[in-house]
């Protein structure tokens, strides 16, 4: 359980896209905050982006009064060697094994240093004081430059053989579909995260000659009433709706809460996404799950990486 007398965690949150840190008190209220760009392109090495984000971390802690800490979560991309954290995130190509755990672990010596999975830490953050609170059995995911996810079942996360369990952005949902950086193909992430549906609706002839095209983009069109950027958002919930409802069979599920960049898309995608699920789960246990946008919004995964110091006892059962 969390120590209300305890001082603040540092949390980071590692994306594709964006650095996000931020100081989370024992309630889950968060004192201090900022973001960075991830450094991502082309020629950017391993120490380069560490730099960056120990820059982003110096930050938060100065505009706070550099406060004693109780601790540090981190959620970054995967896969990733777990508990040890040696990352590799399929979105982040300059990381390759990079021992983020030790880095950290050196610059904060003493405090304990507890990383997972993006996604995980969406899972852990939306049970904790989320979309999930109350609830026992939650599915976290995270859409957005990847998709990810985390399982919590009987009230406690599920890490797997590996720390990788609730991995739903590689569940298969159109086996004759494009090709995954994981190496398969059909892959949820492969259709649905934000550069793949981007890349689909430019070969639809959406934007013709436009370059550094996101997300956001995409999902503005949608809503000025761009068909190909309409028709891009509704493959995407219905990837995910397809996905939710396998994960809900197997898993029994009470709540999936969804975060990430595209989840702010609104009904433009979870209305395909909910009919996709209404359409594949069946069973009625199935039906009974709701599916709801991340009730912390893009602060998720910073709440859940500090809950995995604070409520250590739910959410991390390693050394």
């Amino acid at each position: 359980m969390s120590d209300p007398t305890a001082g603040p965690v540092l949390a980071v949150d590692i994306g594709g896209t964006k650095l996000a840190a931020a100081l989370v008190e024992p309630d889950g209220r968060i004192a201090a905050y900022d973001r960075a760009p991830t450094p991502n392109g082309p020629g950017v090495d391993g120490e380069e982006l560490w730099r960056a984000l120990e820059a982003l971390l110096d930050k938060v802690a100065a505009d706070a009064g550099d406060p004693p800490l109780a601790g540090v979560g981190a959620g970054c991309g995967g896969p990733m060697t777990w508990p040890a954290a040696e990352v590799s995130p399929l979105n982040i190509p300059a990381w390759r094994g990079f021992p983020l755990r030790e880095r950290l672990r050196a610059r904060h010596p003493g405090l304990p240093v507890r990383i997972h999975n993006d996604a995980i830490c969406v899972a852990a953050g939306e049970h904790w004081l989320g979309a999930g609170r109350g609830r026992d059995n939650v599915l976290g995911m995270v859409v957005s430059t990847g998709v990810g996810g985390g399982l919590i079942l009987d009230g406690r996360l599920v890490n797997g053989a590996s720390g990788n369990a609730g991995h739903i952005g590689h569940v298969v949902v159109e086996p004759d579909g494009p090709p995954c950086a994981c190496g398969g193909r059909g892959c949820l992430e492969a259709i649905a995260r934000g550069p793949g549906l981007v890349a689909w609706a430019r070969r639809q002839g959406w934007r013709p000659g436009g370059s550094d095209l996101t997300g956001v983009e995409l999902t503005a069109d949608a809503r000025r009433g761009d068909p190909v950027a309409g028709a891009a958002m509704r493959r995407a919930g219905r990837a995910i709706g397809i996905a939710i409802a396998s994960a809900t069979h197997l898993c029994d599920l009470e709540v999936a809460a969804i975060g990430g960049g595209l989840s702010q898309a609104g009904p433009l995608l979870f209305d395909p996404l909910d009919e996709a699920f209404r359409t594949h789960a069946r069973m009625d246990f199935a039906r009974r799950a709701r599916i709801v946008p991340a009730a912390l919004g893009q602060t998720a995964g910073l709440v859940g990486a500090a809950a995995l110091v604070y409520a250590h006892d739910r959410y991390w059962s390693a050394g």
